[in-house]
């Protein structure tokens, strides 16, 4: 880690060079709140929420509250609802939902809830519906510029866009609702600045897993991440959102990348983008918010991308990867490091020295936030193409979004997996997260490209091995943990 620099949180706001994270904070503060004894400049502040996304599993509370201290919803176009967490994914879940069960409850409670408060709602037999997350960017409701909040912790996503957006508990989605305005600590920040070029089959998420296993998964711990260099530059906006939505698995409040012509044409003509006439204009501020020259970061790392090879994790945490050729990896010298490396080993059912490819799975999950959208099913589809899923393994492919599931079939990609014997399943979090019908059972393995693998994540007793879309699919037809780079090409 290179050395930090000093002077950036005490930085004049108004006269040095800023951040990208600090314009989006200078532009938003109401009111700072009055600092400490000794302080030289106030670290929070009231800040402006432009945008809030809302789902199913967030938000009851918080409509209660507005109930019990009878508010109201201060401007109720600037917030966007949809059930992703609970909802089923199965092809007729639209006439099998159980509002007897916790999911469907939860489900029929949002609707029901933004009815009484009149807030726009995509509900689950709409073809805008999706993960939050995948569904915002897509009708262009995350803007840059602009802060957006969301009760989900994978709101670093929409940072993706130049947005300072960030997750809120259920209070401070009250809060949000009520009156578009939240106290927030301004955070330090860290700049990673990533270097060389990306190899065949390599891609935003091997960057993120190998970025969090070189710094450890609290590296950023409360901190706003700007990734820079020529390599981000060069990323389509689904990569850029891969790495936003894995900042924080590094502690990170925060994932920002500053805007550029790739997000000035992802987002034109976008439903939710400024309108024809306007959209020139606000490019043209979006042009503006990129950190300045000598702007003054409080940490700097770096991550060389050359040779990196596909990652995979082992463990029970993100920062527990590995290359795929390589193996699993001794103990660390450190007692409760070491502590740690053992008391994930036995929930993983993996020893030291192990081939990282001899790692057998039992169901592959290709989807989620990090990796259900429409490049990362292309990805997965060229693996599996005239290829079978090996016996014995389950292997389930869940577009991020409605629209994502209706691209991929225009393209042919379902047809490409269900003759694989890979199942299509409709868009939601499904297994990502074990909050609705899809789950693993205890002691199965997975290859997932999902955010999160820690114990019990996708289910009681299952165990999780993150990686990209075509490592996924690699391993599902092989049956264990394989190196996409080496699978022979299919003949035409």
């Amino acid at each position: 880690m290179n050395s930090p620099k000093p002077d950036a949180a005490a930085a004049p706001a108004a006269t040095a060079p800023r951040t990208l994270y600090r314009k989006l904070w200078d532009s938003h503060v109401i009111a700072e709140v009055p600092s400490g004894e000794g302080e030289a400049e106030s670290r929070a502040a009231l800040i402006h929420v432009d945008r809030h996304l809302l789902h199913e599993c967030s938000t009851h509370q918080s409509f209660e509250a507005l109930r019990v201290n009878e508010r109201k919803v201060h401007r109720r176009e600037t917030h966007l609802a949809v059930p992703d967490h609970a909802v089923s994914t199965s092809l007729d879940r639209l006439e099998t939902i159980d509002t007897g069960n916790a999911a469907g409850a939860q489900v029929e409670r949002l609707a029901s809830n933004v009815a009484e408060f009149d807030i726009p709602y995509v509900p689950l037999d709409d073809a805008r519906q999706g993960i939050v997350h995948v569904m915002g960017p897509e009708l262009g409701f995350t803007l840059p510029g602009t802060t957006l909040a969301c009760g989900d912790s994978h709101t670093s996503t929409h940072g993706a866009f130049g947005a300072l957006a960030f997750g809120i508990g259920a209070s401070d989605c009250e809060t949000v609702l009520a009156t578009n305005a939240i106290v927030q600590q301004r955070a330090d920040t860290v700049k990673v600045e990533l270097s060389g070029a990306m190899g065949p089959f390599v891609t935003a998420k091997d960057v993120a897993l190998a970025l969090i296993g070189k710094y450890g998964a609290g590296f950023a711990t409360g901190c706003a991440v700007e990734f820079t260099g020529e390599a981000v530059r060069a990323m389509s906006m689904a990569a850029r959102m891969t790495l936003c939505n894995m900042a924080i698995e590094a502690g990170a409040r925060i994932g920002l990348v500053a805007p550029d012509e790739t997000t000035i044409e992802y987002l034109r003509g976008l439903p939710l983008a400024p309108s024809p006439a306007l959209f020139a204009q606000a490019a043209d501020y979006w042009r503006t918010l990129p950190s300045d020259p000598g702007a003054l970061y409080d940490r700097t790392v770096s991550l060389d991308l050359d040779g990196l090879a596909p990652q995979v994790t082992w463990g029970t945490n993100p920062q527990d990867a590995a290359p795929v050729d390589g193996t699993v990896p001794a103990a660390p010298v450190e007692a409760e490091a070491a502590r740690q490396h053992a008391k994930a080993l036995a929930y993983m059912g993996l020893e030291t020295g192990m081939a990282i490819e001899q790692i057998g799975v039992d169901v592959v999950f290709i989807g989620s936030c990090t990796n259900g959208r429409i490049e990362d099913l292309r990805a997965a589809a060229d693996v599996a193409r005239g290829r079978r899923v090996a016996q014995g393994v389950r292997a389930l492919v869940v577009p991020g979004s409605m629209a994502v599931r209706q691209q991929a079939e225009a393209e042919g990609l379902d047809a490409v997996f269900t003759e694989a014997g890979f199942e299509w399943r409709m868009a939601g979090c499904s297994m990502c997260v074990a909050m609705n019908d899809d789950r693993l059972g205890e002691g199965q393995r997975s290859a997932s490209t999902s955010n999160r693998n820690f114990e019990g994540r996708q289910g009681r007793g299952g165990r999780t091995h993150l990686m990209s879309p075509a490592m996924a699919a690699a391993a599902a037809v092989t049956g264990h943990v394989t190196d996409v780079r080496k699978l022979e090409e299919v003949p035409a």
